[in-house]
């Protein structure tokens, strides 16, 4: 089991790998998206049999489908090194006939320099890899272009007093070392406390939820800083 922004399940029985799921994809997709986890936490629980069996090929050919992700991966990244990078449609005439598909017309329609590629891929409900190789092609093709001088709009920031209460309740719950959680989760968010997003407030607010073991513990922890953040003090 996988904890972290992303989180997911993956099943082995006699060693080979059966089934694999997060929260936005099941099969073989969702073992390449846990594969590309790089923080979080991983839980093993041993006897725990699959509700279904998603992954039907070896173990062995999964890994090398996994190495040739890897490796588009790899070129993608040379175009788009962030989900947090911005497209719009190229200024540049082209005499060229372009033939586009289904997908990229979705996409092109939501470049305006304006989106990440993360909200392109929420917007969608696709997942990273394939918002971001769909963003490759156009690229290639000459109808996008990096957005470098636009701004995005600038989404709202939790102050101070946020982070103040909120490792206060948590020590309230597991003691000195709530600090330390925090920060934990903070890494899994991929952001830090100066910059956290008000609208990403209540999911670390619910991941801290699941590191206090007691559950009266957890529930007034959530209640008071529910409490909190719909009155700011």
């Amino acid at each position: 089991m996988f904890k972290g922004k992303e989180g997911g399940e993956l099943y082995l029985e006699l060693g080979n790998i059966t089934h694999a799921k997060t929260n936005s994809a099941v099969g073989e997709y969702a073992f390449f998206t846990l594969m590309g986890l790089k923080v979080g936490k991983a839980s093993f629980e041993p006897d725990e049999a699959p509700s279904e069996r998603t992954i039907s090929i070896s173990t062995e050919q999964l890994l090398l489908n996994w190495s040739y992700r890897k490796q588009e991966w790899d070129r993608i990244k040379e175009v788009i090194p962030s989900p947090n990078t911005f497209f719009r449609l190229s200024l540049q005439k082209s005499p060229e006939n372009k033939n586009i598909n289904a997908d990229q017309w979705n996409v092109l329609a939501l470049c305006n320099g304006m989106k990440s590629v993360s909200e392109i891929t929420e917007t969608l409900n696709w997942d990273e890899f394939k918002t971001s190789k769909t963003i490759l092609q156009l690229v290639q093709l000459g109808l996008l272009v990096k957005a470098e001088g636009q701004k995005p709009l600038e989404k709202k920031l939790v102050g101070e007093s946020f982070f103040l209460k909120l490792e206060n309740e948590l020590k309230k719950a597991v003691g000195p070392v709530a600090s330390v959680i925090i920060d934990d989760r903070l890494n899994e968010f991929g952001n830090a406390a100066a910059s956290f997003p008000q609208d990403q407030a209540l999911p670390l607010v619910e991941a801290l939820g699941e590191e206090i073991p007691r559950d009266v513990q957890k529930k007034e922890f959530i209640r008071a800083m529910m409490e909190f953040l719909s009155s700011g003090k």
